[in-house]
């Protein structure tokens, strides 16, 4: 399927009072440094109109700073160079002129091409989506200036807006087959807890009781073949496949939801992007059990339920030991994960009717916020003010530096063509 998250960048482009040049991924999800681009092509824009502002979105995945380096900037750089057209002669003086200089900028030289240099700023403005963030530190040290906000939250209303009209989603628990539901695609890299996570709940003897699924490759690497890069969660992955079926979604699975999964399990366990780690990063994957109604248990890194607290979501403890969510240990936090899981799936039946129907009013509460006005409409307020704070510190940072070494840098080249 296609995820439209252009929409999203639009829509923010429309909200803000002032003219944002918008550079994302496309296709989205992407890390590479060459499916960075604009969002609309900007050299149709009268430039002197009005002050325009430069804005990195890099909200849909959690940040890595040393995932570019300057020899990858460069090259994009050069590429940019090389499909500039010879009419546009200047422009491609300029850049060859000032590329050394551009390929030790980060990202911020990767999409410098595009802007012409009587628009320049110190710093660069970055759109993210985490908190407690030790990647974040590392580009505002770099002269990024960072502007948070819970871009999932916007697109998930999106995504999953039928959930609060669909019938099938109503609770039945006569229906349900499964204590627990569990997608889990991909396990590389940030991913890699979710190996882990299998192999335990083949120890507990608890893959009866999960409507779940397992992929034995991820990005054409299987499963037997990967080495662990933290050893805490290192276990052996003999056999793990035969105890599920096979998982064949693909990368967008997480952008829809399956009301007949959700007929049919009691409780979701929400795997997330990040959880080996100390950033606060969550994604549509926790946000769409809320969608639809249903309690959760949450794979993620520590804190994560307080923050879902702070934005006035209603959890589970008392009925759910959530003490895992305070344990900064991942595999600690994993192996108290699976024990509430054990304690749960040993109930008999009508305690698990009593249980589930104390969680499905909590899980009510949290869908009818979602989904309202005044809920989203702080999220887009969250947005406003953090980029609002953002131009002030732009602003001090405008025409200094960087535009006095690209007008040296422009004086000498003619100079040198002159001799």
């Amino acid at each position: 399927m296609s995820v439209p998250l252009d929409r999203l960048y639009n829509f923010l482009h429309d909200i803000s009072d002032r003219v944002l040049f918008i550079y994302r991924w496309m296709p989205h999800g992407s890390k590479k440094l060459a499916d960075l681009c604009q969002l609309i092509d900007y050299s149709q824009i009268h430039r002197k109109d009005k002050n325009q502002y430069p804005l990195i979105c890099h909200d849909q995945e959690p940040l890595f700073y040393d995932l570019y380096t300057e020899s990858d900037i460069r090259a994009q750089i050069q590429s940019f160079l090389d499909a500039t057209p010879d009419h546009n002669i200047l422009e491609k003086i300029w850049l060859q002129s000032n590329i050394d200089f551009l390929s030790k900028m980060h990202l911020r030289g990767a999409v410098f091409s595009y802007l012409d240099r009587f628009r320049i700023y110190d710093k660069m403005m970055i759109l993210h989506s985490e908190k407690r963030s030790h990647q974040l530190q590392i580009y505002e040290s770099n002269d990024y200036i960072g502007i948070y906000y819970w871009s999932h939250a916007i697109i998930a209303a999106d995504w999953f807006r039928y959930a609060s009209h669909d019938p099938r989603l109503k609770a039945n628990f006569d229906h349900i087959q499964k204590d627990f539901l569990i997608y889990n695609r991909a396990w590389i890299g940030t991913r890699e807890y979710r190996l882990t996570f299998m192999h335990e709940l083949v120890q507990q003897q608890l893959q009866s009781c999960c409507l779940t699924s397992f992929a034995e490759y991820d990005d054409s690497r299987h499963y037997l073949s990967y080495q662990f890069q933290n050893s805490s969660l290192a276990v052996d992955l003999t056999g793990l496949a035969e105890n599920f079926p096979p998982n064949t979604h693909d990368s967008t699975a997480s952008a829809d939801y399956n009301n007949e999964d959700y007929s049919r399990s009691a409780i979701e366990v929400v795997l997330e992007t990040l959880f080996d780690d100390n950033r606060l990063h969550l994604t549509e994957k926790t946000l769409r059990p809320i969608a639809c109604g249903r309690p959760f248990m949450l794979m993620a890194t520590h804190g994560s339920l307080q923050y879902l607290r702070d934005y006035g979501f209603r959890t589970f403890d008392g009925l759910i030991d959530e003490t895992y969510d305070t344990i900064t240990d991942p595999r600690q936090r994993l192996d108290a994960v699976i024990q509430e899981m054990s304690r749960i799936s040993s109930m008999d039946r009508s305690e698990k009717y009593k249980l589930w129907t104390k969680l499905y009013e909590i899980s009510n509460f949290n869908q009818q916020l979602f989904f309202s006005q005044n809920w989203q409409k702080s999220i887009q307020q969250e947005f406003l003010t953090n980029l609002s704070r953002a131009f002030g510190i732009l602003e001090q940072y405008k025409n200094k530096d960087i535009q006095i070494h690209m007008d040296q840098l422009w004086t000498d080249y003619f100079k040198s063509k002159s001799l």
